[in-house]
């Protein structure tokens, strides 16, 4: 599988290490940097690129750790239908995929053990999304309101004057 990886200062040198791992347990890992470690660096530059070629391959999944990875989830958030979950236990991992069809995973560099990001990643990249018909709902719903700025009805509200 192809995976895309981005990350920021804080997820450097876990990213090096995870790339390593990924590539030796055969995905083809494609690392949107960033490639020198730098203080400074902004994660927007790198996760928005990971993000975006996630969405521009649909067989593809993504990575973007950071130091907590908040802001890297929002950072592939913001991508037009991407849907980035934040894990913190291989169980968070699992379900973003199996019931989120979630395409990036972000998780915090500082907050877990090299070890518990490489199970989390695994965890994600191995678990098929269930295609459940109320979870397939629900995405629908996201992917109508991010296209359309429309939300979704209230169940048993009264509906706008005008409307039946």
């Amino acid at each position: 599988m192809r995976v895309h990886v981005g990350t920021d200062h804080a997820g450097f040198e876990t990213k090096n290490q995870l790339v390593e791992v990924l590539r030796e347990a055969g995905h083809e890992v494609v690392d949107h940097g960033p490639f020198v470690y730098d203080a400074a660096d902004d994660y927007p530059v790198f996760c928005l690129r990971a993000a975006e070629a996630v969405a521009a391959e649909p067989d593809s999944l993504g990575v973007v750790l950071g130091g907590s990875g908040n802001g890297e989830q929002i950072a592939a958030n913001k991508v037009r239908g991407i849907r980035a979950a934040l894990a913190w236990s291989e169980e968070t991992a699992r379900l973003a995929r199996e019931h989120n069809d979630a395409q990036v995973v972000a998780i915090g560099a500082r907050m877990h053990s090299f070890d518990e990001v490489a199970r989390f990643v695994t965890a994600f990249l191995a678990t098929p999304y269930s295609q459940e018909e109320r979870h397939t709902g629900r995405i629908g719903m996201l992917s109508r309101y991010e296209a359309t700025g429309e939300l979704p009805p209230l169940p048993g509200a009264p509906q706008p004057s005008g409307q039946r």
